[in-house]
């Protein structure tokens, strides 16, 4: 969700944008853009064949999901969604971008490991809800970037889920998940908490209906807005 929304807030800043699904197993970037049942084409440069990515909202999408039948489940290894993964960013026709954002599973496996060594990526952004079980994997996270073997830049932490707010009242905010979690991970690593995303309806039906909160002029998309414009500086 946080991933989608950022790159369409991105794009809408002006910003050229792609991103790559890079959770195999759960991919769900056709849904949130409303593009299932699309099939990618290839095209063929210098001897190499190049997959051309879907283009919606002002981004470039790119998704396992678009090569798999609905409710297909990927019986993979790590080596084969190793694979799948470096074919979605390495072997597509990206064209000139600002930004490339890799929406990873959470965990410090196959893919996560394939991602830093294989793939000159710059700097992640930790997502995260406030509880602890939650905040617990995240530092995993967070660590693996910050290993001496990997070291790469973390911009911040997103706090998804921080509070809930009844649409009939939005003044009123309901910690269902605990309260600045995200707060006190971001102050215990040192980085910066780039936004607090509240849990509403909105964000959830948007992406079920794949048009994405960040398209919107509602506060919940101008949210995104102005987390794009952090991450931008």
């Amino acid at each position: 969700t946080v991933a989608v929304n950022l790159a369409c807030a991105l794009a809408r800043l002006g910003y050229k944008v792609g991103l790559a699904d890079a959770d195999v197993y759960g991919p769900s970037v056709p849904t949130m853009t409303s593009t299932e049942g699309e099939t990618p084409m290839a095209e063929e440069i210098d001897g190499q064949e190049l997959i051309i990515p879907l283009e919606k909202y002002g981004v470039k999408w790119m998704s396992v999901g678009y090569f798999a039948e609905k409710g297909q489940a990927l019986i993979w290894r790590g080596p084969m969604a190793c694979n799948a993964l470096k074919q979605m960013i390495l072997q597509v026709k990206w064209g000139p971008l600002d930004f490339l954002l890799i929406d990873m599973p959470p965990g410090t496996g196959d893919i996560h490991i394939s991602l830093v060594q294989d793939i000159p990526m710059q700097a992640a952004v930790i997502v995260t809800t406030p509880q602890a079980v939650a905040l617990a994997d995240v530092e995993k996270g967070a660590n693996m970037f910050r290993n001496p073997n990997v070291n790469r830049t973390i911009l911040g932490i997103v706090e998804n889920m921080s509070w809930f707010t009844p649409e009939e009242h939005p003044e009123e905010k309901y910690y269902l998940f605990g309260k600045d979690g995200g707060r006190g991970m971001a102050e215990a690593l040192g980085v910066e908490l780039l936004a607090q995303v509240p849990l509403v309806q909105s964000i959830r039906e948007s992406g079920d209906a794949g048009e994405p909160a960040a398209l919107s002029s509602r506060p919940d998309g101008l949210a995104f807005v102005e987390l794009a414009g952090k991450i931008a500086k």
